[in-house]
């Protein structure tokens, strides 16, 4: 595999150590961007001023280190050092490592600070410290119970942000080859234009969004005995599962709502299960679907949405409001459970929400309980869909112009990987952009959502279809 030249911003000749495979695999973790290597210290020396000489002030790093035993391994941060001599909250630092074919990625653990932004050179989680007392070598502090600081960066102290492995994240050699560090800068999808095809037709006009609002209001089931649509919403913590809810009905209100709670918190600010019924306007009657919104996944084990409890509610046994409990799956009452649910009380599509700008970051155990939920859904013969949300912060050519979302290259590889990563067609996975932070309704977010609701309801007939009379 060649090496493959970075591009620099100081005066020397700097090459890069990583190869295209592994600059892929970095990008995969980090989304569409830009490596530009300011440091390395084979060249510039293993000690802190040249480290600050040349990354101080520089946005979102990336360090690399090369141990003698052939690890890639490291860190990134999205804060820059300054050496303010303050702890640095960073929710988007992690550690990685490049071994195999998909990289290892270890976030840092909520609640703790990332690093000391001090003189010495870079550190990661109050444990891992790089190019200790200025030489080639890695002291991992939490496996030092006398503490103490080393000469080139990191801090001491009892916890450990970071949860991993020695022996898998860098085989147990300290002995460093190489340290590296890079500048990360989003990168524009420089090949779009107004020439090219998109790889999704999108009518982005107010035509198209009236017509689609149209054909949900007037939107009837195929089934005589269901009078709206069940549409349940799974996903992890904080990808968005209340704000489409929010957008949905803001859309349909003709202003900004915010009827479901939702925000960033670190665990579910849902814990309860609720069905959110839609409104055509504030004096209008309901709109022919209800939207299910459940607790979030967590990747920790008797944390977050439960799997027995997703059975419980794909076949119409948990109510409304139900507080969830995360150590004891919900258990119906005996007379409810001696009965099978009503076809109007099951749920009739299953929609995974995730977050564009996480999908590579998806922690493995998390992974596995979207597999688990899947294989449970499919059982069932559930149809079901994925809603890719958060396009703008994912992709810089979207935030200029949502009407990029179907031309933009970098778009197309994400719902791609999400379609394999959940095992579900290409087709089926629709980016959207939920309404976050506006004050006012804008017409190509409308017909993003719309259409994906419009989807929704497709496949909720299709399933209707296939079950026949009840």
């Amino acid at each position: 595999m060649r090496k493959r030249q970075v591009r620099n911003v100081t005066t020397d000749s700097l090459t890069s150590d990583l190869t295209e495979e592994k600059i892929n695999q970095l990008c995969a973790l980090l989304g569409n961007v830009e490596l530009t290597l300011l440091y390395k210290a084979s060249v510039h020396g293993y000690n802190a001023s040249a480290f600050h000489q040349r990354c101080d002030r520089q946005g979102p790093t990336l360090l690399v280190a090369y141990n003698r035993s052939g690890y890639i391994f490291g860190g990134y941060t999205s804060v820059d050092y300054t050496q303010s001599g303050r702890q640095i909250t960073d929710e988007e630092a992690f550690l990685f490592n490049l071994q195999g074919k998909i990289p290892v990625c270890i976030k840092v653990n909520s609640g703790y600070n990332a690093r000391l932004d001090d003189a010495r050179a870079p550190n990661f989680g109050q444990q891992l410290y790089f190019c200790y007392n200025n030489q080639p070598v890695l002291l991992n502090q939490g496996q030092n119970v006398n503490g103490g600081y080393g000469g080139f960066g990191g801090f001491g102290g009892g916890v450990n942000p970071f949860d991993f492995n020695p022996a898998t994240l860098y085989g147990n050699d300290t002995q460093l080859n190489e340290c590296e560090v890079y500048k990360v800068e989003q990168k524009k999808d420089l090949q779009i234009s107004a020439k090219m095809k998109p790889w999704r037709n999108v009518q982005w006009t107010a035509k198209q969004r009236d017509e689609l609002m149209k054909m949900i209001r007037n939107y009837k089931p195929m089934m005589t005995s269901v009078s709206r649509i069940r549409i349940l919403m799974i996903g992890p913590v904080g990808a968005g599962k209340s704000s489409f809810f929010n957008s949905i009905n803001s859309v349909f209100m003709g202003r900004m709502t915010s009827k479901a709670m939702s925000g960033s918190a670190g665990t579910s600010l849902t814990t309860q299960f609720r069905t959110y019924p839609v409104k055509d306007g504030r004096e209008g009657k309901p709109l022919p679907f209800v939207l299910c919104d459940t607790m979030g996944l967590e990747e920790q084990s008797g944390a977050g949405l439960d799997i027995d409890d997703i059975s419980s509610i794909l076949q119409g046994h948990v109510p409304d409001r139900y507080k969830f409990n995360p150590t004891t799956p919900f258990q119906p009452e005996e007379q409810k459970a001696s009965r099978p649910a009503s076809l109007q009380e099951k749920i009739h599509c299953v929609v995974y929400v995730i977050d564009a700008t996480k999908i590579s970051l998806f922690p493995t155990k998390l992974e596995e309980k979207l597999t688990a939920t899947r294989r449970k859904v499919n059982t069932l013969g559930i149809p079901q869909m994925v809603l890719m949300t958060k396009v703008d912060e994912a992709c810089p050519d979207v935030v200029e112009d949502l009407q990029n979302i179907y031309i933009s290259s970098y778009i197309k590889t994400k719902v791609q990987e999400v379609s394999s990563r959940l095992g579900v067609p290409v087709s089926c996975v629709l980016p959207v952009k939920n309404y976050s932070q506006e004050l006012e309704l804008e017409l190509n977010c409308d017909v993003l959502l719309l259409t994906a609701l419009q989807q929704m309801l497709n496949f909720a007939d299709d399933y209707l279809d296939d079950v026949g009379p009840i």
